[in-house]
Formats: structure tokens, sequence, C-alpha cells
């Protein structure tokens, strides 16, 4: 289901560095204005949000609140090819995806990468369980799942009892934005296999 990461790669990714400056210039500028733009810087900024599917009819300090959320915990690590690099920590990692092909397809690409699977697992109680008998260097969340607890409040509990770190892989841009802060990285559906593993690499970096 998802395409593996090229064999060679030699040139720097460019997205970091611009993510950086993207921040620092809308930064200074809500600052320096007390949160009101002008109209083109304002236009501007709901022009990227709405890339992303989030609500712009909202004051600017709230739309680049959520759009910094995610553009840089999506953004790859700046001068690292971490896909490709064979010194990346293997992890043990919770999967929890409720749809079938998704998770098995995370989970083949996990583990051909190194990695330890905990799961897949659709529903979120039974991903807490599991949490509970093992140990878990990380997991990856879709945010809405079958059953009654959301992938945020799984991720709540993970952190809270168990200080996993948390990588949010959703569709839901909105709900990924809002709950960014409890997640180290976030993959946006649709996604590739090369993006799951970026993810994941700067999780091993940081470990």
């Amino acid at each position: 289901m998802f395409d593996r990461p090229p064999p060679s790669q030699t040139e720097m990714d460019p997205v970091a560095d611009s993510v950086e400056r993207l921040c620092r210039l809308y930064d200074t500028r809500l600052v320096e204005t007390g949160g009101d733009l002008s109209p083109e810087d304002a236009r501007e900024l709901n022009a990227m949000a709405a890339i992303y599917d989030l609500d712009t009819d909202r004051p600017s300090t709230e739309v680049w609140r959520d759009l910094r959320a995610v553009i840089t915990r999506q953004a790859p690590a700046a001068g690292a090819d971490a896909a490709l690099s064979t010194d990346v920590e293997a992890l043990t990692l919770l999967v929890v995806e409720d749809d079938p092909d998704a998770a098995a397809s995370l989970t083949e690409l996990l583990t051909e990468a190194g990695h330890s699977v905990v799961g897949p697992f659709h529903d979120a109680a039974a991903a807490a369980a599991a949490a509970a008998l093992h140990s878990i260097d990380a997991a990856l969340l879709d945010i809405n799942l079958s059953g009654e607890m959301t992938g945020v409040e799984l991720a709540q509990v993970l952190t809270g009892r168990w200080d996993v770190r948390v990588i949010f892989i959703s569709g839901d841009v909105a709900a990924a934005a809002c709950n960014a802060d409890m997640a180290e990285a976030l993959v946006l559906k649709p996604y590739n296999g090369a993006q799951i593993l970026e993810a994941v690499a700067r999780l091993g970096r940081t470990a």
C-alpha cells in the first residue's frame, strides 16, 4: 500500500528550512501587530490554512496556532535523510488504526524497517490494555477510531501513564492541529511509507 523510500537520495530537503523561516515570519508579525494582521498577510495565512482544511473564520492568532502546529510537526528534520538512515534506533511501536488495510500496511512497513510492532489495534481501549503489558517506545495513532475512545483520548492515557511518545496519523487535520501539543509528529492522510518512516526516525534520534 505504501511506497518505499527510494534507494538513494543526496539532496537536502528544503522543507524544514522553509517552515522555520515561515514560523519566524508569522510569529514576529503577530507579535508586532498584536494579532491584527494586514489584509494581505491575513489572506496569505488563510490561503495556507485552507490547504489543510483548517477553519479560517476566526482570529488570525488561532488560525496560525493550528497551522503552525501542523506544519512544524510534519516537516522533515533539517539536514537529515532519516527515512534512509541505517543508524535509526529500533523501537517498539504501538499501532492503532481502524482501517484494516492501512493497519496491515503500517505493520509491514515498520517491521521491514526493523521496528517491533505491538498491534495493530482498531480500538483504543484494547490498545491501552496492550500498552499496560508491553514496554512501548512510541505510538502511531489514528484519531477517529472504532469504539468510544478517540485517538486523542488514547494519547492522553499513553503520555500520562507511561510517558509514551505519540505520532498522530490522521486525515482529521483540525483535530490533529488542536491536539498537536500531545504529539511529537503529525503524518496527515493520505501519506506514504517514507513519511511514516521519517516521523518514526525522528523519535529514534531523540530517544
